[in-house]
């Protein structure tokens, strides 16, 4: 499994269960965290939960069961992150992630084009 696929299965999985606002930005270059994060979000805590559930559940079915490193932030929080070492899934709340604003903190790295991995409205 690679990272594109891993990717490719967290976007796809995100989509299906209508996320808003999909970002895959790569930071490899930029810090020893990781190397890319996918960030969207949901509607609410449920919807938040909702799409973190399918992200994991999608990654463990086509990536070889592969499980993350560790989850922070289940149980109602507007803000879950999956760590799969080099791969950090954010799924916030509207406004936990407007407060955040990863996409500015991290604006030094390149956004990939998930085009292909979204389904047109």
């Amino acid at each position: 499994m690679t990272q594109m696929e891993i990717l490719e299965a967290a976007v796809k999985a995100l989509d299906l269960k209508k996320a808003e606002d999909i970002q895959v930005i790569g930071i490899k270059d930029l810090t020893i965290i990781a190397d890319y994060f996918v960030i969207a979000d949901g509607t609410s805590n449920t919807h938040t939960r909702a799409l973190a559930d399918e992200v994991e559940f999608q990654i463990g079915e086509k990536c070889g069961g592969l499980k993350p490193r560790q989850v922070q932030g289940n149980n109602g929080s507007n803000w879950i992150i999956l760590d799969y070492s080099d791969i950090v899934i954010h799924v916030f709340s509207k406004e936990m992630r407007d407060f955040y604003n990863l996409e500015r903190l991290w604006s030094d790295g390149d956004q990939l084009d998930i085009s292909g991995w979204i389904k047109p409205d």
